[in-house]
């Protein structure tokens, strides 16, 4: 006997769909919030100017994991079932989002080095998997 795939009926497709959109745009919008803090600061320079620091895009590197990781959090939180699945996903989605950034960065040649869009392509994946986790081991699972 196989075991059949799980179709989900349509109300939990739609939430699932939802927690997953409710990440990204959490993490979109916390992102570009922090960064705008950081630009009215005169931490970074001006928007569109390179930003060739290694010790601001560390800087920029370390919230970003911090607020994926709260996304993909938030998306296991929300989700109907199967939290660490959503987390993950919202990861794959941003693995395909900051690969086709990286691509688009590295080919202009002049947006400073490439190690950084690498990093966000590579921390992608892990910063889903612990924002799962962290939603199971606060319910005990």
């Amino acid at each position: 006997m196989t075991a059949q795939p799980t179709v989900l009926p349509a109300p939990r497709r739609g939430r699932s769909t939802l927690a997953v959109l409710a990440g990204l745009v959490t993490i979109f919008v916390l992102s570009l919030a922090v960064d705008q803090v950081f630009h009215a600061l005169d931490i970074y320079p001006p928007w569109g100017v390179e930003m060739k620091e290694t010790s601001l895009l560390v800087l920029a590197l370390s919230y970003r994991v911090v607020i994926q990781v709260f996304g993909c959090y938030l998306t296991a939180r929300l989700a109907p079932q199967a939290p660490m699945r959503h987390a993950i996903i919202l990861g794959i989605v941003g693995f395909v989002l900051s690969t086709a950034g990286a691509v688009a960065t590295i080919s202009a040649g002049n947006m400073g080095p490439a190690w950084y869009p690498i990093a966000l392509v590579i921390s992608s994946l892990p910063c889903a998997w612990l924002g799962g986790w962290l939603y199971r081991g606060k319910q005990g699972d």
